[in-house]
């Protein structure tokens, strides 16, 4: 009797331990902690098979199969809970094969086998292998049905799904779900809703999953009733709301669900400072970026893409920054955002870190990306990386040829442009809308009237591509250009469709460049019906007076523009030195922390070019005052400013790229052009419509701008 009465507290001490020991190595295994989980099985003295299950499920669950394969071999003893282990291991780990043939050789198979197998092959999007293996089933639980209704639902069959459906023995909260979800991805709200009005049993998930369907669907006011009768709702609800507005523009809306939200998750606060982005309000976007306590990658890259979109170039590369320095990897859509800003501010060294970083990443092979990167280096000055980058790519796609040729377009390289053209159309790709912008630009930019020409008549012809506005503006700009006004007059009066801005504002461009006052003020009429807070007709039309001295009516369009409140923006200039971006505005260089030595530069600029026969061009001020105070107008314009940092911190040898928001006037340019020969410097400035490159005396343009 005392013998008996010492061994059953033993066992069950044993048994005890075991337990807790099992139960130690699943918690060390959720926690990722997989080595010392075995360590925690290799010292248990009585090894029940639940323990050898739980560290080959371990394993699995930590991406380690082959070991948990060693492991499950070297068991003494299995069961079917074992075997369940094992096939399910290789289902999480994507391993199909593997799965189905340890399915196949299972001494006994239950439901959970079945389902396990079942739910591989749906995961792997190998629908027929599942619907086979699914009918074949000798018993069948509504987990079985409902693995097989989401696969058709996620295949977008949900016909069949519905089919499915309705054999259901029984359907819970989980399948209907799945059939709410499922038409309202395919937009079949009604069928939606039918299925949620007949619930015996809603939860917090099935009233989201309704919300959800008529927030994506654009029907947000039905789902704000929804909302509001809700017995409970979630992060996950709430949420679903929120965006259903943002989404659809409704930022007031939004705002007011964001500050009632009992707690502001992650998702809700990224898709309120995208919402706030898309609607203006970057200073709230930001706002909302600063209160948030956890910031994920995507929090990063919605502030990130809200200052690209919306022209915040310098506060989204601050942010880049940023970013990096707390430890955050930048994302794809972070990169692709700043790399849109590096071609936007000319940053050529930050550019080619954003590619060195997706090359690390594998992205650089990606078709979208290489156009970015194409486009990034083409905006940047460097043409023969942007075709370096072209010729390594061996599939291109339209957008690709579109950008290399616009590329040579806009730094006047016509022949090469051409080239690309006809390599292009014996590559069998066939050119769009956009490609011959870019070709049309390129002969305009370069006066190759004729082929231009030839071009646009054989649009439609031999391309069957539909001449749209933006071309019969690229063909006014290439006669206007060439000084031929009338044909370009002519030409827009024969448009199928009538003439936007753009034409009006390229024939007023010309005309300023040829100095026909007649045409200029019937152009600019029409762009200020059209665009009556545009500043440029009126800019440009007061060059056009001041050059022939006019200053009275330079006056009355001046008061005109103050009537109407139309602001002229300011020209600016930015330039990148080790890694930073300077500004400089036209006129204003004190703010700058290097001030003294910039006006030192421009004073020993001033003496170089002096010698050389330089003489500022005063017609280009717009301002009646005397020869001394345009001179000194002229001086200081913000290209020059940035030029003359260039040259003081930029190493010789290196080209000096210099960035401006407006079109460089003439006298820079030729100031320039004699800058790059007294310095024996290469300047490569782009302006707002094309690239110069400056170098001993010349430019690219070849004084056709």
């Amino acid at each position: 009797m005392r013998t008996k009465f010492v061994t059953v507290p033993c066992r069950a001490f044993c048994t005890h331990a075991a337990i807790s020991g099992t139960s130690h190595i699943s918690r060390l295994a959720r926690l990722g902690q997989i080595d010392n989980a075995r360590r925690v099985f290799d010292q248990m003295l009585h090894k029940p098979i639940a323990s050898w299950n739980a560290v080959v499920a371990g394993y699995f669950q930590n991406s380690r199969p082959h070991e948990a394969r060693k492991l499950f071999d070297r068991m003494p003893e299995k069961n079917t809970v074992s075997w369940n282990g094992l096939v399910s291991g290789y289902v999480k780990n994507g391993m199909i094969d593997e799965a189905r043939k340890a399915f196949d050789v299972m001494p006994e198979r239950n439901v959970v086998s079945w389902t396990a197998m079942v739910r591989g092959y749906v995961q792997e999007g190998m629908l027929s292998a599942a619907e086979l293996l699914f009918w074949q089933m000798p018993e069948k639980n509504v987990v079985s049905w409902t693995v097989m209704l989401g696969g058709l639902i996620q295949d977008g069959r949900i016909d069949e799904a519905r089919r499915l459906f309705d054999m259901m023995p029984l359907k819970d909260v989980v399948a209907r779900t799945n059939m709410i979800g499922g038409y309202c991805q395919g937009g079949r709200l009604d069928e939606a809703r039918e299925i949620f009005d007949e619930m015996p049993h809603r939860n917090v998930i099935c009233w989201t999953a309704m919300i959800t369907g008529y927030a994506q669907n654009n029907r947000v006011d039905i789902a704000r009733k929804l909302f509001e009768v809700m017995p409970e709702k979630n992060e996950v609800s709430w949420t679903a709301m929120l965006m259903g507005y943002t989404q659809c523009g409704r930022i007031e809306e939004a705002t007011e669900i964001f500050d009632a939200m009992p707690v502001k998750s992650v998702v809700a606060c990224n898709a309120m400072i995208l919402g706030f982005g898309q609607s203006g309000e970057v200073v709230k976007a930001r706002q909302v970026f600063d209160m948030m306590r956890d910031k994920d990658d995507g929090t990063w890259s919605a502030m990130i893409k809200v200052y690209e979109r919306k022209g915040f170039d310098l506060e989204a590369l601050d942010l880049f920054a940023m970013m990096q320095r707390e430890g955050f990897r930048p994302s794809f859509p972070s990169l692709i955002s700043i790399l849109s800003v590096c071609a936007s501010l000319a940053c050529l060294d930050q550019g080619r870190q954003v590619h060195a970083q997706l090359i690390r990443s594998h992205f650089d092979f990606d078709v979208y990306v290489t156009s970015v990167l194409i486009t990034m280096y083409i905006k940047c000055g460097n043409l023969v990386r942007a075709k370096l980058v072209f010729d390594r790519f061996g599939i291109r796609d339209v957008v690709m040829w579109n950008s290399i040729i616009t590329g040579y377009a806009q730094h006047g390289l016509g022949e090469e442009a051409l080239r690309v053209f006809k390599d292009m159309c014996s590559s069998m790709i066939p050119p769009d809308e956009v490609t011959f912008v870019g070709v049309l630009s390129a002969c305009s930019y370069t006066g190759k009237v004729s082929e231009g020409l030839d071009i646009f008549d054989s649009m439609k012809s031999k391309y069957l591509v539909e001449p749209q506005t933006e071309h019969y503006a690229c063909m006014v700009d290439l006669l206007g250009r060439a000084g031929r006004l009338n044909e370009a007059m002519n030409l827009i009066g024969g448009m199928p469709v009538e003439a936007d801005a753009v034409v009006w504002g390229a024939l007023l461009g010309a005309c300023r460049t040829y100095m026909n006052l007649d045409l200029a003020e019937v152009a600019a009429k029409k762009l200020l019906e059209l665009e009556p807070e545009n500043a440029g007709p009126y800019i440009l039309l007061s060059n056009l007076y001041a050059s022939k001295g006019k200053w009275t009516d330079v006056a009355d369009l001046r008061r005109k523009m103050r009537s109407r409140s139309v602001i002229k923006s300011p020209g600016c200039s930015w330039i990148e030195v080790e890694k930073k971006v300077h500004m400089f505005t036209g006129g204003d260089a004190r703010s700058h922390p290097e001030y003294v030595g910039i006006l030192r530069m421009m004073e020993e600029l001033g003496v170089l070019l002096r010698q050389v026969g330089y003489s500022p061009d005063g017609s280009f001020v717009l301002h009646d005052i005397d020869e001394e105070e345009k001179v000194h107008s002229l001086r200081y314009h913000s290209e020059k400013l940035a030029v003359a940092f260039g040259l003081l911190k930029i190493p010789e040898g290196m080209p000096i790229r210099v960035m401006k928001n407006l079109r460089v006037c003439g006298d820079c340019h030729s100031a320039i052009k004699l800058i790059a020969k007294v310095t024996g410097r290469e300047i490569i400035l782009r302006d707002a419509n094309r690239f110069h490159h400056f170098k001993d005396g010349s430019c690219s343009c070849r004084d056709y701008w």
